[in-house]
């Protein structure tokens, strides 16, 4: 009878370390608190549990009171795509402006400085990069968050990133294997499907991984998509032929395996988030991500018993279950140590500084000035503006809490300027605009103008009517270039904003 419980305990406390779950608040709740002490090994973080640098490090510090080597992760990938700055946007660039410069000692160090405000937060896991290469430009869930649509320029800069990531003590998690580049759905609605043969898969979506693992990338980030040509009849993280097969055994990958979030309708709506979990832990996941929509106990508890009654009817093997706890409690380990590595002597850190801010903090500026790309040689801004954003429906990984554009910039840098939105459904934008507009000069901003026709044909009107208007992309640059200045940022982060309106103006903030 010892014995059977103790073999319960532990295969208990085996499916409780490979979740890594969400909650809900800026502060610990007791549940979580409880099963952290239980062997809860993980947690996630999202927009909705970060106020500030100083509220975050305190939480943090409470989930570690709990256990210390506790992994607390997030998906920080910058640019769009931002947790520490949801309310008011990143202060980094994201993938396709990196990419765009092409620098990869710039991305390196773009990566580390991001990093070092997670570590001095208490954040040790960055669901990031993105190494997925952009070969279809029509993607509704990639885009920007892409280094770009060639297979060698991503590779060299998912490397560079993860070097930096790591550099700082925060373990990068490569995503979304075996890449999401190509796909025409977003997995959080549906389950996209590749169709391409293998040696395509190889020579383009597979590089940038093989260069990630090459560059030591504790984690890598698994992808609901189906790919018949590795598994004609599961997606990718519930698939042994990928999971195993692929980037275990072909690819020599020994770290972490994370699952993308199960809840999204692409597992949650085919298998179920509780078989869902059973089946990637079978296939050779370590870690179940769940959180951004479920965030509560009753979902962790589901997951925990899921785990535990299929290791009993011998659907999960216990070794299996067992080998991934400890892969999660391995990359722990690793980031325990990282984190006195990263802060020890020698350590390019700034004493006295208050967590998230410090050593590199305008290296993000540095970096987005230098991605603008700006075609037509229009005077500078001089007078006040009317902005005109065009606002598509936002991706659930970007999210459409976080503020973008270029309006709370200009109108800093030119007072009296003047700001409105105009969505797919608005009627006459362009009568609407020109009216606003009045005599001050027109500024359209738009993301991804290529993927809505809307936007291209609003713009043109815009054009036609007044041809000094100014058109600010912030998306993937992909549409005919229009206006009499055009700007293309290659993303929508905050620091991309400050560096358009300057190139707008001809004036430099700082």
């Amino acid at each position: 009878m010892t014995t059977l419980v103790s073999i319960t305990d532990t295969v208990t406390r085996d499916a409780l370390a490979v979740l890594q779950p969400g909650f809900t608040g800026t502060t610990a709740p007791d549940w979580l608190r409880r099963r952290v002490g239980e062997g809860l090994a993980s947690v996630g973080l999202f927009g909705r549990n970060i106020e500030s640098p100083e509220q975050l490090a305190a939480l943090t510090a409470q989930l570690r009171a709990e256990r210390d080597d506790v992994l607390v992760a997030i998906d920080e990938e910058g640019g769009d795509v931002t947790r520490l700055e949801v309310r008011n946007g990143s202060s980094f660039p994201g993938n396709n402006a990196l990419g765009f410069v092409d620098d990869i000692d710039l991305t390196r160090a773009v990566a580390r400085e991001l990093g070092r405000r997670l570590a001095e937060c208490g954040v040790n896991l960055n669901w990031a990069p993105s190494a997925d290469v952009n070969s279809n430009p029509g993607n509704p869930v990639i885009g920007v968050r892409s280094f770009g649509a060639d297979t060698a320029l991503v590779a060299r800069h998912t490397a560079a990133y993860v070097e930096g990531l790591q550099a700082a003590g925060v373990a990068a998690c490569t995503k979304h294997f075996p890449g999401h580049g190509d796909t025409a759905v977003d997995s959080h609605h549906a389950m996209p499907r590749i169709d391409v043969d293998l040696d395509t898969l190889h020579a383009r979506e597979l590089v940038p991984f093989r260069a990630a693992i090459a560059a030591g990338s504790k984690s890598v980030m698994s992808a609901h998509i189906l790919l018949p040509a590795l598994d004609p009849n599961r997606p990718a993280t519930l698939s042994p032929q990928i999971l195993t097969g692929l980037l275990r055994q072909e690819l020599g990958y020994d770290g972490l395996i994370v699952t993308d979030g199960m809840e999204m309708d692409a597992i949650a709506g085919t298998y179920g988030i509780e078989r869902g979990s059973v089946l990637a832990i079978a296939a050779g996941a370590d870690a179940i991500c769940v959180g951004g929509g479920l965030a509560d106990e009753e979902t962790v508890l589901r997951l925990r018993d899921a785990l535990v009654a299929a290791v009993r009817s011998g659907e999960l093997p216990e070794e299996r279950l067992a080998d991934a706890a400890a892969r999660v409690r391995a990359l722990a380990s690793w980031t325990q140590r990282a984190r006195g590595a990263a802060s020890g002597p020698g350590a390019d850190m700034q004493e006295g500084t208050a967590p998230g801010a410090g050593a590199d903090s305008g290296i993000g500026l540095v970096a987005a000035r230098r991605a603008v790309k700006v075609t037509g040689s229009a005077g500078p801004l001089t007078g006040p503006a009317y902005v005109a954003a065009f606002t598509p429906v936002a991706n659930i990984a970007v999210g459409d809490e976080t503020p973008w554009g270029v309006a709370e910039e200009l109108a800093r840098l030119v007072p009296g300027t003047g700001t409105d939105t105009y969505g797919e459904g608005t009627q006459a934008a362009t009568d609407q605009v020109l009216k606003a507009a009045g005599d001050r000069r027109i500024v359209a901003v738009v993301r991804d103008a290529h993927r809505h026709a809307w936007m291209g044909e609003a713009l043109d009107a815009l054009v036609a009517a007044r041809p000094d208007t100014v058109v600010v992309e912030m998306g993937l640059p992909k549409a005919p270039t229009r206006g009499a200045l055009h700007i293309a940022t290659h993303g929508a982060a905050r620091v991309c904003g400050i560096a358009a309106a300057e190139a707008i103006t001809g004036v430099r903030d700082v």
